[in-house]
């Protein structure tokens, strides 16, 4: 049981760090669009890296070269601008972006979230490579203990910030409030981006 905390509790500072992915299922709970879909899709695939880092880090991190990386960069700086650049548009518009009436559809969010997990090198960095190379010595058992502990983690996490976020939402019904939501969504995903660019230069420098 020891190594089902231990797991949880590095999972869960892993985690909390405020990223694209994090964004993007706040955004989801507040607009009440397929939240459960979008917190399993997260929580699933965290899981899937946790223990792929555990039980097969070496090799990973034999395959995961500072190219692949940069290339990941590239893509997810590409894949974030688009996201930006139709949020500004329905923002010129006077578009509410975040609305119960929004017409997304189940492919379109099933490709956003796998886009914002996985084309995103950090979150193999804290899945993969910390929690691979942070249980590279335990025994078998408790390697499962640790991975099950990381992923209840990322489970109660995501669905927590995704369901309080769905609750609060009925707070939140004036297009002023929901115009400056969309100015911050935008605001931190633009942040976001300059990290990244300043992270694949540092890349291309090293």
């Amino acid at each position: 049981m020891g190594f089902l905390l231990l797991g949880f509790l590095t999972g869960l500072s892993l985690i909390l760090a405020i990223g694209a992915q994090n964004i993007f299922v706040i955004e989801q709970g507040l607009k009440k669009e397929f939240v459960f879909l979008v917190c399993f899709i997260c929580s699933l695939s965290d899981t899937i890296l946790i223990f792929t880092g555990i039980f097969i880090f070496s090799f990973f991190q034999f395959f995961f070269t500072p190219l692949i990386e940069f290339i990941l960069n590239i893509l997810l700086i590409l894949f974030l601008l688009n996201f930006v650049w139709k949020k500004w548009n329905e923002k010129i518009n006077n578009i509410t972006i975040i609305s119960k009436k929004s017409k997304t559809t189940l492919f379109s969010i099933i490709f956003k979230t796998l886009g914002f997990t996985y084309l995103n090198p950090h979150v193999y960095s804290d899945t993969v490579f910390f929690l691979g190379n942070f249980s590279k010595n335990f025994l078998i058992n408790q390697k499962i203990f640790f991975g099950i502990g990381a992923s209840i983690s990322s489970f109660i996490f995501f669905f927590v910030i995704g369901y309080l976020s769905n609750f609060f939402s009925k707070y939140l019904n004036a297009i002023k409030i929901w115009k400056v939501l969309n100015q911050l969504i935008i605001f931190f995903m633009i942040f976001i981006i300059i990290f990244i660019i300043i992270d694949t230069l540092d890349l291309l420098i090293n």
